[in-house]
């Protein structure tokens, strides 16, 4: 684990939104997922127009951007558990805008 990780930072630093550079970011912090990863570039190289690609470089770059906070990670899934358990509306509300303001800043990261 580098310095950056143990004081709470980044994992990794935010790869290029490139299919090599994602591919490499996703097996060093969620090996897990990297059949998913091969899975859906393979799905996406075989559509006719560009638009599957760009997708797919957005989705995995915004799930580096969580997975490399392994706070923000970890608090994304009990937000998910919390929702998905919700017992009451409120509860469910705040669970969601919760997850909304995570995925916004994994978006806003990605992006950059």
């Amino acid at each position: 684990m580098t310095e950056h990780a143990a004081s709470g930072g980044p994992l990794i630093p935010m790869p290029a939104l490139t299919p090599a550079a994602l591919r490499a970011a996703v097996a060093q912090i969620a090996p897990a997922h990297l059949p998913a990863f091969v899975e859906h570039l393979d799905r996406a190289a075989e559509q006719s127009t560009i638009a599957p690609l760009r997708a797919f470089l957005q989705w995995w770059g915004e799930f580096v951007a969580v997975q490399r906070h392994p706070a923000r990670a970890s608090r994304l899934h009990e937000l998910e558990a919390a929702a998905a358990q919700a017992a009451d509306r409120d509860t469910l509300d705040a669970a969601v805008a919760e997850i909304q303001e995570i995925l916004a800043a994994a978006r806003r990261e990605a992006a950059a």
